[in-house]
């Protein structure tokens, strides 16, 4: 089962409805070119409704029909929210060049945690949120 499943329980969060209805552009750190993989099932999702996705990822040069680019500094247009399929370790970083690049959120997927990290992108103007899968919660803004 994918992580970013939609469990039967759980209920809406108005404050993430409201991030996830706000993001127009989308840049995924981490979005991998596997169809199979959760990265590409949840920027898939999103894209088919319409968010424009920017994958970030270190080889490839499109995924899902999109330019890939190497790091969140290469893009050249204004990103919304940031979203990061990276083991938390990972993420103070990605943090620090989302704050950079001036987007308005920060998301680690679900599994993805490091208290530094969102405070780096909280310090920075940033909302930020880590361990929610930005699919389960957008389809429970839907269904609320």
């Amino acid at each position: 089962m994918s992580s970013c499943e939609l469990p039967s329980a759980g209920k809406r969060d108005e404050k993430l409805c409201k991030m996830l209805a706000d993001t127009k552009v989308m840049a995924v750190v981490g979005l991998s070119p596997k169809a199979h993989r959760d990265s590409n099932i949840v920027a898939k999702y999103f894209q088919d409704k319409g968010v424009k996705i920017i994958p970030i990822y270190p080889r490839e040069e499109t995924i899902l029909g999109e330019k890939v680019y190497r790091s969140l500094d290469e893009i050249p247009e204004k990103v919304d929210m940031v979203v990061v399929f990276r083991k938390g370790t990972d993420t103070p970083p990605i943090a620090k060049k989302a704050v950079e690049i001036g987007a308005k959120y920060f998301w680690m997927q679900e599994t993805v945690i490091n208290d530094e990290a969102v405070k780096i992108a909280e310090d920075g103007g940033l909302e930020a949120v880590q361990d929610k899968c930005t699919m389960v919660e957008d389809k429970r803004c839907q269904n609320a």
